[in-house]
């Protein structure tokens, strides 16, 4: 902003989710815009996505939130598991931090609603949830390897809503994807390269906002 002239034009995003085409105009005592046509509102995307994410040490979390929000994630459910690390209290404080990441992401990216950030839950707790979407993928480093771009379409198809479970730091066990499986989820391979939980689940929705046709 501080290159900025007046004249240039910049866009503003509102708190509804609307988009200005507007005209700076600085001046002696400040900068001001004039509004000059509406761009419109961001559409979701076509498929509802919820990121289950098991949580991370530190401030991951909150970088696995803010993106999530920036690509259109419909909801965010942090959840413990055998390899979680960190106490339950330590995150129990940190929930009312991540819903005030997802509001000011969703504002930064131009969103007309911020994702829900629940309360974490446990494993048991989430498979629970899996029948209730459409689709349940598991990215898991052990799931046999098939192209994404081999498998998306199947799995995608007819479906509104997915659900995609991402391990903690030491990824799922077994037993876990075992109980997932058995609530209707379907594990799969991000590829060859085993990715860090924060960049997982992102390259997860990604994928599936391409396929859908929202990237």
């Amino acid at each position: 902003m501080l290159r900025k002239r007046t004249g240039d034009e910049i866009e503003i995003c509102d708190s509804a989710g609307r988009t200005f085409l507007a005209k700076l105009r600085a001046e002696s005592d400040g900068v001001s815009a004039s509004l000059e046509s509406e761009l419109g509102a961001t559409r979701p995307p076509a498929i509802d996505i919820v990121l289950a994410q098991g949580v991370p040490k530190g401030a991951k979390m909150d970088f696995v939130v803010e993106k999530a929000t920036e690509l259109g994630v419909g909801r965010i459910v942090p959840f413990v598991s055998e390899r979680t690390q960190g106490s339950g209290a330590e995150r129990a404080g940190k929930v009312e931090r991540w819903r005030r990441v997802a509001r000011a992401a969703a504002q930064q990216c131009g969103r007309a609603d911020v994702p829900a950030v629940d309360a974490p839950l446990d494993w048991t707790e989430l498979c629970a949830l899996m029948g209730g979407f459409d689709r349940a993928l598991v990215p898991w480093e052990l799931a046999p390897r098939q192209a994404l771009r081999e498998v998306l379409p199947a799995l995608l198809a007819g479906a509104r809503s997915v659900l995609i479970a991402i391990g903690p730091e030491g990824g799922l066990s077994h037993a876990e994807v075992e109980r997932a499986v058995a609530a209707g989820a379907t594990p799969v391979s991000l590829g060859s390269r085993i990715l860090r939980t924060e960049t997982a689940g992102l390259v997860a929705c990604s994928a599936i906002l391409y396929e859908s046709g929202d990237l």
